[in-house]
């Protein structure tokens, strides 16, 4: 079952009674992971979610925390997993993303477009940045637009040995790489069941020193919180006149 979240300027009638609103708690529990992508601008991350989840896909935005949501439910080991993709929606023009972002996720699928150099070379800041917010979880490295007829030829009559020594950036940093294509499907299932299946992994068996940060910020927010509330309504019942 696939689902789609939507959120724009102006609500549709059927969303006003239900504003739309970003829960990132709902990732602690066991049957939710979060994946999120980056990469450049027009690397086709859009493109590759919309191939995955195309059956009964409909595109819709959470424009007001600037970013694409993909709803998808999997099955993983004979459990049920709900799965939200995070697409940037635009905000990778500015080279770097938000750090709420970053909160709670499980993996991260990282994207370069194999016609254009830039995008290639740029992974090594969208790498430093992911890694100051989630140290541990699994990163996925993806070469896409293979469909493009140069590196189709390439892929097809070159040894593949040979093809990923010239995008040395994944060997460097120990991470998988895979060749896809938005365009045809080009082990586009592959890359996405392989990236839930490292996501629940993760989350099964491992754990980011900066979930334990976060945690405590939170709890230490929420407790300030509820002390400046108690505080003010001290203060309202001193300012309150007694009755006569």
């Amino acid at each position: 079952m696939i689902q789609q979240v939507l959120a724009s300027q102006e609500p549709m009638a059927g969303d006003r009674a239900k504003p739309c609103e970003l829960d990132q708690e709902k990732y602690d529990a066991d049957d939710n992971v979060k994946i999120i992508c980056l990469g450049d601008s027009a690397v086709g991350k859009s493109k590759l979610m919309e191939r995955f989840l195309m059956d009964g896909f409909q595109p819709r935005q959470l424009s007001t925390h600037a970013l694409t949501l993909y709803k998808h439910t999997a099955t993983v080991d004979g459990k049920t997993v709900l799965v939200d993709f995070w697409d940037t929606a635009g905000q990778e023009r500015f080279q770097s993303m938000h750090a709420s972002y970053y909160h709670k996720a499980h993996a991260c699928i990282m994207v370069f477009d194999v016609q254009r150099k830039i995008t290639y070379k740029n992974l090594s800041t969208w790498y430093t940045e992911l890694r100051e917010f989630r140290p541990e979880i699994p990163c996925i490295v993806v070469a896409n637009k293979i469909d493009d007829r140069p590196m189709s030829y390439l892929l097809s009559t070159a040894d593949i040995k040979m093809t990923q020594k010239s995008f040395s950036f994944a060997r460097k940093f120990s991470l998988p790489l895979y060749f896809v294509s938005a365009a045809d499907g080009t082990n586009v299932v592959k890359l996405f069941s392989d990236a839930i299946r490292l996501a629940v992994s993760y989350k099964q068996n491992s754990r980011d020193f900066m979930d334990e940060v976060l945690q405590e910020l939170e709890s230490i927010s929420l407790e300030q919180k509820e002390e400046d509330m108690l505080g003010k309504e001290q203060r309202g019942r001193v300012k309150s006149p007694s009755p006569s």
